[in-house]
């Protein structure tokens, strides 16, 4: 029997039960169609017919997908050329030399150092004066770490009054920090870029900006911070910072990090200027040399590093 043939059926017993007697029945008022059912299992496994709601259906709410990074190729060849580390020759001489400065920094990282360190994961590469390496060995140091088997690291590009990261890596500039601490991008993900070195990632400095000291040391940059280094616990990041004695964005920013490597260029940075510049990070706990451009660590090499560190030293007379 159909739903529509119950429904008269029921209407004319109620009608029935409530007339006087002697009284003709009613007539049947037309009972109105239905839409089409559906039928629906109750509890004892029946089926219950359920009329269709002619309603429209509600809208589901659209969830904006997680962001992905993008992606870039880097040249590995080209960087051989350049002298750089890179993971396809890892017994090349300047990958054994990083592999060299490199350990004293990941044991302060695993907390195997002389003592614990607050954000040890936070090494800025920085220098007294322009020209001495910086970035050289920000690069090489990033990649020589990115090919350690526990740790993914990333590779940011802090000098944001004269950025040359992505001049070094043949890669076109992008937006990064300074649009992130401007508010002008919303998040790290849409700026972050994946490389074709396995457990690297790089983030650019971003367009210039005439308040480029006051963002580094603003509260978005400590959250900004916060999130590169808690995101996942095996990150290391590495900054390429402007020099110390030139600006002052490194100097800000030397105060979040756990470790500061100061590159001194052979026979050519003065007693002095490092005595200097190590004197504007003295609050940073760990302070570390590289000599860089050394002639003296093996026959052939054009590039060769003396290392030296110390918590808070200064570095010795014959270290520059």
């Amino acid at each position: 029997m159909s739903l529509i043939e119950k429904a008269a059926q029921r209407l004319d017993q109620l009608k029935q039960a409530t007339a006087e007697p002697g009284d003709e029945p009613a007539e049947l008022q037309p009972v109105p169609a239905v839409a089409p059912v559906e039928a629906l299992a109750d509890e004892e496994g029946a089926s219950t017919p359920l009329a269709r709601s002619s309603a429209p259906p509600l809208v589901q709410p659209q969830v904006r997908a997680a962001p992905v990074s993008r992606s870039v190729t880097i040249d590995l060849a080209m960087l051989h050329e350049k002298g750089l580390v890179t993971p396809d020759r890892p017994r090349s001489t300047i990958a054994e030399e990083f592999r060299v400065i490199k350990r004293p920094l990941l044991r302060n990282v695993n907390e195997e150092g002389p003592a614990r360190i607050d954000n040890a994961n936070l090494i800025m590469i920085t220098s007294a004066l322009s020209g001495e390496g910086k970035t050289f060995n920000a690069i090489n140091l990033a990649i020589s770490m990115a090919m350690e088997l526990d740790y993914t690291v990333l590779l940011v590009d802090a000098d944001v009054s004269r950025p040359s990261v992505f001049r070094q890596l043949g890669l076109a500039p992008e937006r990064g920090l300074m649009d992130i601490l401007s508010g002008e991008v919303d998040d790290l993900s849409d700026v972050l870029l994946r490389t074709n070195i396995e457990k690297l990632s790089i983030l650019p400095a971003g367009m210039p900006h005439s308040r480029a000291t006051e963002l580094l040391a603003s509260e978005n940059m400590n959250r900004l911070l916060k999130q590169m280094a808690t995101r996942y616990s095996d990150r290391i990041i590495v900054f390429d910072s402007p020099p110390l004695l030139l600006t002052t964005e490194s100097r800000v920013l030397a105060t979040h990090m756990g470790q500061v490597v100061v590159v001194v260029e052979a026979e050519r940075t003065t007693h002095a200027s490092i005595r200097q510049a190590l004197a504007t990070i003295e609050s940073c706990p760990v302070k570390m040399t590289v000599l860089n451009k050394s002639r003296r660590s093996g026959p052939g090499s054009y590039y060769g590093y003396g290392y030296g560190y110390g918590y808070g030293e200064t570095p010795s007379e014959n270290a520059a």
